[in-house]
């Protein structure tokens, strides 16, 4: 994520600042990529602190009003879950707009999102046509880590849930084109299996032994719809790493200039070379902390090729090039 200039004096500001450091409002406008001090802005501003411009005075920002659905606030901590989750949601928006993805521009269709609280029972996540469903009560740390450990996931996050529902939709908006889907079924396998099925016998059974070979995680390897939504959103992450990094002005001999622009590298190799390398310095550095490793992934030739085609397909899928 870029570092922003702060539209009314000195000073930078960050993607999820609602003022400058003197108190003055402002807010982002995700198609000028920039803070505006006197914008419209989002009539969920109050309510989820969201900070994104809106088109005109009491509506919605584009982020905002992509959510057809709000949690039900009388279920305790819903509100404040959900703004957590809509600040995740305006982040790998942002994100996938570098990419064109859900911006005017894009001639496609935009998701539409379910944010649900969870009351006596869980809500089961996901995408089915162009929805995606997602449970707030994901944004309380101590539950997150709970399933976490049960579901023996190394990285789980209210973006990280973003990234990979958000990826199934992309997958259904690139499985309408005529040239996606024998090339998907290609590298990821026939997504034509039966799904409940394949995810019944992962629970079941676990991962094949030799999962890391061709999988970035255990669950990728229950069905090729997993493998490419893990593989999506492990782009997004290695991609995202990059640039925030090369954003905060830090250097490293990899990079390959100065003001390289991660999303502008056309060579999928590079980028995921350079993320990786940059990756492991971090860890490093988190490490130093007693923190857990920000991507304590490995990749195999396998998953780099998967992680390839994806960067392919992303790049380009959105104005249909």
């Amino acid at each position: 994520m870029r570092v922003f200039a702060n539209p009314v004096g000195p000073g930078s500001l960050w993607f999820d600042n609602l003022a400058t450091a003197d108190g003055t409002p402002v807010a982002y406008d995700p198609q000028a990529r920039a803070f505006l001090a006197t914008p419209p802005f989002c009539n969920n501003r109050d309510v989820i602190s969201c900070n994104w411009i809106a088109p005109e005075q009491g509506a919605f920002c584009r982020s905002c009003a992509m959510t057809a659905l709000a949690p039900d606030p009388s279920i305790p901590h819903a509100i404040p879950y959900w703004a957590q989750t809509e600040a995740a949601k305006r982040w790998v928006l942002d994100n996938l707009g570098r990419w064109n993805w859900f911006r005017p521009e894009d001639p496609g269709v935009a998701p539409m999102f379910h944010m649900l609280a969870e009351g006596h029972t869980p809500v089961p996540m996901g995408h089915v046509e162009g929805v995606v469903t997602i449970s707030v009560a994901e944004a309380d740390p101590v539950l997150r880590t709970t399933r976490r450990q049960a579901l023996e996931e190394p990285y789980r996050t209210m973006i990280g849930h973003m990234r990979h529902e958000i990826a199934h939709m992309l997958w259904w908006r690139l499985s309408l084109r005529a040239d996606f889907l024998d090339a998907f079924r290609a590298m990821f396998g026939d997504e034509r299996v039966d799904y409940r099925a394949a995810l019944q016998r992962h629970y079941n059974d676990g991962p094949p032994a030799d999962w890391k070979q061709h999988f970035l995680t255990t669950y990728a390897s229950a069905h090729p719809h997993e493998d490419w939504a893990e593989t999506a959103a492990h782009l997004l992450h290695l991609t995202d790493i990059a640039d925030s990094f090369v954003a905060a002005g830090l250097s490293s001999p990899q990079l390959p200039h100065p003001n390289w622009d991660p999303y502008s590298e056309p060579d999928a190799a590079r980028l995921i070379y350079v993320a990786a390398d940059l990756s492991m310095g971090i860890n490093n550095v988190n490490r130093s902390m007693g923190l857990s490793d920000i991507y304590p992934f490995v990749l195999s030739d396998v998953s780099s090729r998967k992680l390839a085609f994806v960067h392919d397909w992303l790049r380009r899928g959105a104005k249909g090039l």
